[in-house]
């Protein structure tokens, strides 16, 4: 027998172009990280039935939903997922179709009660049921604007949607093999207002001292180099002593994204900071946990198909610090990145499609 209970989907809109006319790879780990956000945007302990391409099938058997619980998670949910796209677009790496497509993604929710009855195969469980039924056709419907809270007819006695935060509600049915559905909606879009991207700290250079500078000029395209000196996964491909690099968290590289690197010295916390891009010219750094140092990479289109990478190496401004590299490490240092920019070379000849 059933019990009565929430059902709560987010939908993400624009899915399934995005995945048709983007790049696939990156599109999938676009999608997989905003599914994450949702998933982990859950405060009044829903629980995960499924996740259907696009979308998250939610549910919390309870005989009476609390309306204000119920309006706090739309919103959260919603302003989590715009959050995390605003602050992508802000602090990406890459300029491919998916990554500069990201942010026009849009997110509808499907709230409905009703009966539920679970099932379980091993170790697996699964909704089955008409209003389960009601909720899915519910996904796909003629609501014109991309971004809206939906709620059932069911849903109504548990919400109040005269409130001064949802103002105006639109009705709506949709005629289907078990029936006529009716429901309501309202826009989320004044959401967007409250959300506010998350910023990396931008390095204060003013506080650290230039130990040494470099140059070297590639045959190479300007992204490709990007790719190559940027992105963690590559990183014991070429730079010299590194035995492993493992990300943290994010799956797309990015301004803020960090790395634990296991070199022939130990292992260090490795963290982007900022990042500077352009058709000719891309700027960024890294540095260490404590900030005992930090690179600065430029990189400048000189011509097509040539680039020159400029190097600088600083230490944190301090006279005892900085005489202690200059007399114990600096040589060393140097002597590790010339190589590592020698094995970038072959990297780069390995990793560039156009040379397959």
């Amino acid at each position: 027998m059933g019990k009565n209970g929430l059902l709560f989907i987010p939908d993400i809109s624009g899915f399934s172009r995005f995945v048709n006319e983007a790049d696939i790879e990156h599109s999938r780990l676009i999608i997989q990280e905003l599914l994450e956000v949702l998933v982990n945007s859950n405060q009044i302990g829903l629980r995960l039935s499924e996740i259907e391409g696009d979308a998250i099938l939610f549910y919390r058997y309870d005989d009476s939903p609390d309306a204000h619980q119920v309006i706090k998670q739309v919103e959260k949910m919603f302003c989590d997922f715009h959050t995390h796209l605003a602050s992508y677009d802000l602090s990406k790496y890459c300029n491919c179709n998916a990554c500069q497509s990201a942010v026009k993604l849009t997110l509808k929710i499907i709230t409905h009660y009703g009966e539920l009855t679970e099932y379980k195969v091993r170790n697996f469980s699964k909704l089955m049921g008409r209003d389960v039924i009601i909720a899915h056709n519910l996904m796909k419907n003629d609501i014109e604007d991309h971004e809206y809270w939906l709620a059932t007819e069911n849903m109504f006695p548990f919400i109040h949607v005269n409130s001064a935060k949802w103002p105006q509600w639109h009705s709506g049915n949709k005629l289907t093999d078990i029936g006529n559905i009716s429901f309501q909606y309202t826009q989320l879009g004044m959401l967007r207002d409250e959300i506010k991207p998350v910023l990396v700290p931008k390095v204060k250079f003013s506080e650290l001292a230039l130990a040494f500078s470099m140059r070297k000029t590639f045959k190479t395209r300007i992204r490709l180099l990007f790719r190559a000196t940027a992105d963690f996964e590559l990183r014991s491909r070429w730079m010299e002593g590194v035995k492993q690099a493992e990300k943290f968290n994010d799956l797309l590289p990015r301004s803020g994204m960090r790395c634990k690197i296991t070199s022939e010295d130990g292992e260090a916390i490795i963290s982007s900071r900022s990042k500077v891009l352009a058709d000719d010219l891309i700027e960024f750094t890294e540095n260490d946990e404590g900030l005992n140092y930090l690179v600065h990479y430029t990189l400048s289109k000189i011509e097509p198909g040539v680039v020159n990478l400029k190097f600088n190496y600083y230490i944190r401004k301090n006279a005892i610090s900085e005489l202690h590299f200059k007399q114990d490490e600096k040589e060393m240092v140097m002597k590790r990145y010339k190589k590592s920019f020698a094995n970038l070379v072959r990297l780069i000849d390995e990793i560039d499609p156009l040379k397959k």
